[in-house]
């Protein structure tokens, strides 16, 4: 369960954020600007140092890649599907579907490395470039749709989605940058968790989740209940290696991503509801990831 003390850290930036906002001069318009920053430049950062730095490789790219595409495919579809429930408020269900199918990637950089050594760390950078793209398009979607943007103008501008792209081509391309620049980009992307982290904390509104109760109990099963469960099952499968098929079951369990709170707040979504979500999902991580895991390992030996 030593798996569980690594997201501890993540909700206690939650809350670190939460008292700062509400009790020291650092209130909401501080952090109306923290936001705009980790959206629009350490989250983009973040993610294109991240997938630079571990270059893909193409041969590896398909079953794992598709693993990784069924697992957030089905998050994605199972979260959707929710919009047809009876009294579902659409503007609600845009801004908290994406924390089905959404993973926070820098956590999962960090449990891939301690569960599986330079393997697992390689295999879960490619997960994360083949699957953030996937995610912030579904994310997006719902969201410029009922907030009357254009979805084709929102992705082409989201700087989530370019990030990613930008890195992927830079990747597969094999650019290099000299040290000095790639270490000024690390240390922009080290600041993106610790900041987005504390501003979920400071736009958190816990009665916010009474405003859709049965719509956040669903979304946060899926996340947390459905999908490792699915993926447990199906992964044994597949001819992946033992360590890649551990870390996409603990890819699988993943609590959701901060930035789904910056992404709701950005295109006018219910910023405070995703809040919730992410604050209970980080809780909820600490138990799914472990579970999940020893429900693999339970199992047995892959059946191929």
């Amino acid at each position: 369960m030593q798996t569980a003390f690594l997201l501890l850290p993540d909700f206690l930036l939650i809350v670190v954020g939460f008292f700062v906002c509400r009790y020291t001069p650092l209130d909401r318009s501080v952090w109306d600007g923290a936001e705009r920053l980790v959206y629009y430049l350490l989250f983009p950062v973040l993610l294109f140092n991240s997938i630079v730095r571990n270059p893909l490789q193409p041969g590896a790219l398909a079953t794992l890649g598709v693993a990784g595409l069924a697992v957030v495919g089905t998050g994605i579809l199972l979260s959707l599907s929710l919009a047809r429930w009876p009294g579902v408020d659409a503007r609600i269900h845009a801004s908290g579907a994406q924390v089905a199918f959404r993973f926070n990637s820098y956590i999962a950089l960090a449990l891939a490395e301690r569960i599986g050594g330079a393997p697992g760390l390689a295999a879960v950078a490619l997960l994360v470039a083949v699957a953030v793209p996937a995610c912030n398009i579904a994310a997006v979607w719902p969201l410029a749709r009922h907030g009357g943007h254009g979805f084709l103008r929102e992705l082409v501008r989201n700087p989530l989605i370019v990030s990613t792209l930008a890195g992927l081509a830079a990747s597969l391309i094999g650019v290099r940058f000299p040290e000095a620049v790639g270490t000024t980009l690390n240390r922009i992307g080290l600041a993106a968790l610790p900041i987005g982290l504390m501003a979920v904390g400071a736009g958190l509104r816990f009665g916010a989740l009474r405003d859709a109760p049965r719509l956040a109990a669903a979304l946060l099963a899926i996340r947390h209940l459905a999908l490792p469960l699915l993926t447990v099952v199906f992964i044994r499968w597949t001819d992946l290696p033992p360590v890649q098929q551990l870390v996409v079951v603990a890819f699988s369990a993943l609590p959701t991503a901060s930035s789904c709170y910056v992404l709701a707040a950005r295109l006018g979504g219910h910023a405070s509801f995703v809040a919730g979500l992410v604050t209970v999902s980080t809780l909820l991580g600490m138990l799914s990831v472990p579970l999940a895991l020893a429900a693999f390992a339970a199992l047995g030996p892959p059946l191929r």
